[in-house]
């Protein structure tokens, strides 16, 4: 185990040292929680689109609620573990850009950005590979990205995010199953 989190540090020191300044608001840009708005309002129009507004909302209500689950669980396992952040972490001081840190919580593992964005990623994908094959590759990139953002931010670890996506990953599957469960008894056409 101590081996994993050494290799764990020397990927985040060499990652979060890839960065740049002149790239700094562009990565914040893509980890602050509100830019993607106008792209949960294209998924929802999209599962709208293709599935209709009683499936759309019922995809909705269960998102809402896996994102809930999916964020408290990993404050349970931060609350548990107390890994301190890389910028939080006293070894790191002046190797790293610790350029996300302010207004964060203590420790990191596991992300709950990774955790949230890769749920998410996969519900939508999978609620609608059969109408737009390709969006599923679309949106785990895109979670991938977000996760990205949070290393090069210096506010998680490698492996806090690589946990927290596949944490979320596991959600997802349970609320995916919960949707065709909820689609077969409320008789909302499962031919999709």
């Amino acid at each position: 185990m101590e081996q994993i989190i050494q290799i764990d540090k020397d990927a985040f020191l060499y990652l979060n040292n890839l960065g740049n300044p002149s790239w700094d608001d562009f990565w914040r840009f893509v980890s602050y929680k509100f830019t993607w708005i106008p792209f949960y309002i294209l998924l929802f129009v999209l599962l709208i689109k293709h599935l209709g507004w009683k499936k759309a909302m019922v995809v909705l209500v269960l998102t809402l609620f896996m994102i809930l689950i999916s964020d408290q669980v990993t404050n349970i396992i931060k609350d548990s573990v107390k890994r301190l952040r890389p910028c939080f972490t006293k070894e790191f001081e002046g190797l790293i850009r610790p350029i996300g840190c302010e207004r964060r919580g203590q420790f990191g593992f596991t992300s709950a950005h990774a955790s949230n964005h890769f749920a998410l990623a996969l519900l939508i994908g999978m609620v609608l590979r059969k109408k737009i094959k390709w969006l599923i590759y679309v949106l785990l990139i895109w979670a991938a990205i977000i996760a990205y953002s949070r290393v090069y931010l210096g506010v998680h670890f490698p492996l806090d995010i690589l946990c927290g996506g596949i944490l979320g990953l596991i959600i997802s599957t349970g609320f995916y199953y919960l949707y065709k469960a909820v689609e077969r008894k409320w008789d909302l056409d499962p031919r999709d």
